[in-house]
């Protein structure tokens, strides 16, 4: 595998990587090769179904992932995300003039209009995202919004569904409207989780910094 996958934190029981952008998470299909999933099978190979990875990220999205080792740390982790208690913090910068904080509480489900898309829909799932501006920037006079998102749900496409459907889409975010010119994936990065460690019950929190190729995007613009 070409790509290179950094080990965060490693013990029996689990593990943090963190995954680079343009990374499938798991093997959705037979003949699906260099997915996170078949790093973990070639390096650190368990009996667990999707080799104990406990939750996705989206093809182009950097960050931080949970990898159970073994079937009680697997049935933890996958509770306390049913339960909602996992934090969950990501980086976006999205266009638009963004106020300093805000709750987006719209319902998600597979769009009507697209088989690769998701879209707020009232019959959809409930999905609630928090967020804090971060830093302001501008680039041919269009204002751009750093922000640091709470996921409180995680429905798929969440972030870049909610962004849009306030007209804020993702800078990089082709599918849904993103503006493409300075970066070729949605700038979005898992930089912070928090969770119970399955066997210790102490609270645990990793964080990263800001994927390299985010930041040579920031670059791109002005800082207002």
């Amino acid at each position: 595998m070409d790509k290179k996958i950094k080990i965060v934190y490693e013990d029996d029981n689990l593990l943090v990587v963190d995954k680079p952008a343009f990374l499938v998470t798991t093997k959705e299909r037979a003949n699906e090769k260099n997915t996170l999933e078949d790093y973990l099978i070639e390096n650190r190979k368990n009996d667990l179904p999707r080799n104990g990875i406990v939750h996705r990220l989206d093809k182009g999205t950097s960050g931080l992932i949970l990898v159970a080792k073994n079937e009680k740390a697997l049935d933890s982790l996958k509770s306390q995300f049913k339960q909602r208690t996992v934090k969950k913090k990501y980086y976006c910068l999205v266009s638009g003039d963004v106020s300093f904080e805000g709750d987006i509480n719209a319902p998600i489900s597979r769009s009507k209009y697209g088989f690769s898309k998701f879209a707020v829909d009232v019959d959809g799932k409930v999905a609630r995202t928090l967020f804090k501006l971060v830093a302001k920037y501008r680039k041919n006079n269009k204002v751009y919004s750093l922000l640091d998102v709470d996921l409180k749900t995680g429905r798929t496409h969440q972030i870049r569904v909610h962004f849009n459907y306030l007209k804020w889409p993702l800078v990089g975010d082709k599918l849904y409207g993103g503006e493409v010119d300075v970066l070729n994936r949605p700038f979005l990065h898992s930089h912070k989780i928090t969770f119970i460690h399955p066997t210790t019950g102490e609270e645990m929190t990793f964080e990263l910094e800001m994927a390299q190729d985010l930041i040579e995007a920031l670059e791109k613009y002005e800082k207002i």
